[in-house]
């Protein structure tokens, strides 16, 4: 597997999830080593000249009015640093904490931040030999950055804290001697700069996105199976209707309905049986491509943010001076966690309405439940009820946190973000709506066990078949839970790679 460069540039999502889930390893570019070298020259030189500069020569928040002698700059960032980990809650998985750790690096590798190359360097020797901070989930405001749990990443580095090495929690002092690796001693505004950015939000955010996208493509192909099963009148995705309406989302799904219904026999026409069909099915379209427009939006957003100098005060080698801003504030990547978990959920909830489509007996020719021997056997009947559950939590998660704003630090901080909260929201709705879709998938699968699997289209033919190679069909009531959990690790790269085999690519 090939490293990862950061050079505070050019990171991508894809980036991220190679560190984050396939533990590639990350190294700093030469050019970013020299930005870093340059941006540290000057804090050096203004901490000698006595210069007052927020953060390295004085105090934080509400006590940027207190000046900081030189002498006192080290206990200042390692005061600070113990007095922000106030974090509380789970500790984030493994794969978000590396992500926030290549993040954090990233940030520093811009050149902007003015630490010392020690600290980037020191970062990406714990990423790369598997030493993972445990940061609680809960605790940032998302205003000035995510304070408190990068607090707690920054502790390991100083020694302190805790971490995961070699499978066991350790103290942050343990984690480093079993790597032969001593604790940094920090120096001027090297502990705000580790501390004061939206990595986090971001790291969560970006994850979630990824799953996100994944799962949009996915959600075309369980939706054509579920058409099929249920007789659908493939006119509504006709390329003329949808030139006229010429969102690119929608464009792209109905492309994706057509080739996927490709050479179908169960199909209908308008009027045989029916005029149109529920909107569940007729502007699958319309929905699922308006997710995937603005997860193009959420996407761009990301881009953005994963390359940005996020803390503050920022260093400016080429101007000589040091600019203090507000480019922590989380708002950006909040209105994006929002609207992802918005779109997100959108494809939980059509998905359900045909769920209920296939096992109500009331609204197809199928049988009650999809079971032959209903009474004596419940079915698919707890699956949709399982399926709607999911879909009305995910109503309550996608209420926007970014819209609620409490002040902090006696009212300094008087505008917040809550991004970290709209990210933990939309990464959970990512994973409930991956159940429904896994659930729909089986529930399609086992309404065309009463149809004719021979008169699927192509593409909707090797949906189903990978998904009766792990799953059997329901003959008799049996624990449908493992198999939820099996169908919903097939929702990604194993789906989209039969389908592509049979087709060709998906747009």
């Amino acid at each position: 597997m090939s490293d990862v460069v950061i050079d505070g540039t050019s990171l991508t999502v894809r980036d991220v999830v190679r560190v984050a889930r396939e533990k590639a390893q990350v190294v700093l570019s030469p050019e970013a080593l020299l930005r870093v070298r340059r941006a540290r020259d000057l804090v050096e030189r203004l901490v000698r000249d006595r210069k007052v500069v927020y953060g390295v020569t004085t105090g934080f928040g509400k006590f940027a009015e207190v000046t900081i002698s030189a002498e006192q700059a080290e206990e200042l960032q390692m005061n600070l640093l113990k007095s922000h980990a106030v974090g509380v809650g789970d500790p984030l998985p493994e794969e978000v904490t590396r992500a926030v750790m290549l993040l954090r690096a990233n940030a520093l590798a811009k050149g902007y931040s003015g630490v010392r190359e020690e600290v980037v360097l020191r970062l990406l020797d714990l990423l790369n030999s598997g030493v993972h901070p445990v940061i609680p989930a809960k605790g940032s405001l998302g205003a000035s950055g995510d304070l408190a749990p990068l607090a707690h990443l920054a502790l390991v580095l100083v020694g302190r804290g805790e971490a995961v090495c070699d499978g066991e929690l350790v103290t942050g002092a343990e984690a480093l001697r079993r790597r032969g690796l001593r604790p940094l001693q920090l120096a001027a505004k090297e502990g705000l700069a580790l501390i004061n950015g939206t990595q986090v939000m971001t790291a969560i955010t970006a994850l979630a996105y990824h799953d996100a996208e994944v799962l949009a493509r996915c959600s075309d192909c369980v939706a054509a199976l579920t058409g099929e099963a249920l007789r659908v009148i493939p006119e509504a995705y006709h390329r003329l209707l949808h030139e006229v309406r010429p969102h690119p989302g929608a464009q792209a799904v109905a492309s994706n309905l057509r080739q996927l219904l490709q050479g179908s026999r169960l199909v209908a026409k308008a009027g045989d049986q029916k005029v149109q069909d529920a909107y569940a099915l007729r502007c699958i379209p319309q929905v699922h491509g308006a997710v995937r427009d603005a997860l193009k939006h959420v996407g761009e957003i990301l881009q953005r943010e994963l390359n940005a100098a996020t803390d503050n005060p920022l260093v400016f080698p080429d101007e000589g001076v040091i600019l203090s801003g507000g480019n922590f504030h989380g708002e950006p990547v909040a209105l994006a966690a929002d609207y992802l978990g918005m779109a997100t959920a959108e494809l939980g909830s059509i998905s359900e309405r045909r769920i209920e489509r296939l096992v109500n007996p009331h609204l197809s020719r199928l049988p009650a439940f999809l079971t032959d021997r209903g009474g004596l056997n419940s079915g698919f009947m707890i699956a949709q009820y399982t399926a709607a559950a999911l879909a009305s939590e995910n109503k309550v998660l996608a209420s926007p946190a970014v819209v609620d704003s409490i002040p902090a630090s006696a009212n300094q901080e008087d505008h917040v973000s809550m991004g970290a909260v709209a990210a933990r929201k939309a990464r959970e709705i990512v994973w409930n709506v991956t159940r429904i879709l896994a659930i729909e998938w089986m529930c399609a699968a086992q309404a065309v066990e009463f149809l004719d699997p021979s008169a699927l289209g192509r593409g909707t033919r090797a949906i189903y078949q990978l998904l009766r190679q792990h799953i059997p069909p329901l003959e008799s009531d049996r624990e449908l839970a493992p198999e939820v959990e099996k169908t919903a690790s097939l929702l990604g790269s194993s789906l989209l790679a039969a389908v592509e085999s049979a087709l060709g690519p998906l747009a």
